[in-house]
């Protein structure tokens, strides 16, 4: 169960079970990430929007488990709209975890968490800038794998017109 692995577009494999960390407190997460690895998990979830990088983190480097046997994701602030805020996200998020890269981050949602459902704006321009962003941590090798969550065909219709990578996820 925790060994399967689903293969993405670019051949990175991603433990299909994964630990979600929201709504674990930073404080708390470390020992979270390190009870789950004992269980058998491999892939750890966190955000930029759950406020507990730093203590997944921790947790992914204590665990007694090499670092590239572990699949860890984390997602760019929906908020972050613009290639700047998005590449200085993406750098903050590897400092506050203290790695060296992650398997995989994604846009956390198209619109920010305060205009999900209330708005029609889709900020189009504003996803295209922050992909750039994940497209260049990408080619450093800062990145394994890049994706989306929560977006609408029409979303990612607009991002693939601009996109030098597809979105593994």
């Amino acid at each position: 169960m925790y060994n399967e692995k689903i293969t993405l577009n670019n051949g990175v494999k991603i433990p299909q079970l994964g630990l979600g960390t929201w709504f674990i407190d930073d404080d708390k997460a470390a020992d979270a990430v390190k009870t789950a690895v004992e269980l058998g998990y491999r892939h750890i979830d966190t955000a930029q929007a759950y406020g507990n990088e730093r203590g997944v983190g921790e947790g992914v480097r204590t665990c007694g488990i090499p670092r590239n046997e572990l699949f860890v994701v984390s997602k760019v602030a929906a908020e972050h709209k613009t290639y700047e805020e998005a590449m200085a996200g993406i750098n903050e998020t590897l400092e506050k975890m203290g790695l060296d890269y992650l398997d995989m981050m994604i846009i956390h949602s198209p619109q920010p968490w305060v205009e999900v459902n209330q708005s029609e704006n889709r900020y189009m321009e504003g996803n295209r800038a922050a992909w750039r962003a994940l497209e260049e941590a990408y080619s450093k090798g800062k990145l394994k794998a890049i994706g989306v969550s929560n977006f609408q065909i029409g979303d990612l219709e607009s991002l693939m017109e601009t996109a030098e990578i597809k979105p593994m996820v």
